[in-house]
C-alpha cells in the first residue's frame, strides 16, 4: 500500500528519524512510500519534542498525511502529545509485533519509537511492520470507536 508519511522527532530521536527517512526515500521501505513529509528537526541540537509531535499529529489529523512516525528518547513524550489531537491514535512500540498490533487492533495512525531503547535496525523493522499492517476491523471497530470521548 502507498502512503504519505509524516515523520518527526526530537534531538534524541534525530538519528533514527534520519535513517527511516533515508530508508523511505532510497527504496529500502519503498513499497510503503508515496511520499515522506519530514517535519523536523533538521539537526540533533536540543529541541522540544511537543513542537514536532504536534506538527506530525496535525498533518495526520487533517488528512494531509496518511500515517505518522514519531521518535523521541523514550517514545512516551511524543506519544502523549500526539494523542491530544482529534482523530489520532498513536501507539508506542519497541518491537515489530507491537507496531503491527497497534495498526491491526487499535487502528493506530501514528507509531512512536523509543530511540534510546531500539537499535537503528530494529527501528526500521518497527516502521516496516507498522506500515505493512492494516486495521482488522470486526470486533476491534467498536472498541476503537469508544476511544474518543466527546
Amino acid at each position: 500500500m502507498k502512503y504519505t508519511i509524516a515523520i518527526g522527532s526530537d534531538h534524541a530521536g534525530f538519528d533514527v528519524k534520519e535513517i527511516i527517512v533515508k530508508a523511505l526515500n532510497s527504496g529500502i521501505l519503498e513499497e510503503f512510500n508515496a511520499g515522506v513529509s519530514d517535519m523536523g528537526p533538521d539537526s540533533s541540537d536540543r529541541v522540544d519534542y511537543p513542537d514536532y509531535a504536534h506538527k506530525v499529529a496535525q498533518s495526520v489529523s487533517e488528512g494531509i498525511c496518511d500515517l505518522g512516525i514519531l521518535i523521541c528518547g523514550s517514545g512516551n513524550g511524543v506519544c502523549i502529545t500526539a494523542n491530544k489531537h482529534d482523530g489520532i491514535r498513536a501507539g508506542l512500540a519497541w518491537d515489530k509485533e507491537l507496531a503491527s498490533l497497534a495498526r491491526e487492533h487499535n487502528n493506530a495512525n501514528i507509531i512512536c519509537l523509543p530511540a534510546r531503547f531500539v537499535s537503528e535496525e530494529k527501528a526500521l523493522e518497527i516502521a516496516k511492520a507498522f506500515l505493512a499492517a492494516s486495521f482488522e476491523g470486526g470486533r476491534h471497530q467498536e472498541r476503537v470507536q469508544k476511544i474518543e470521548q466527546k
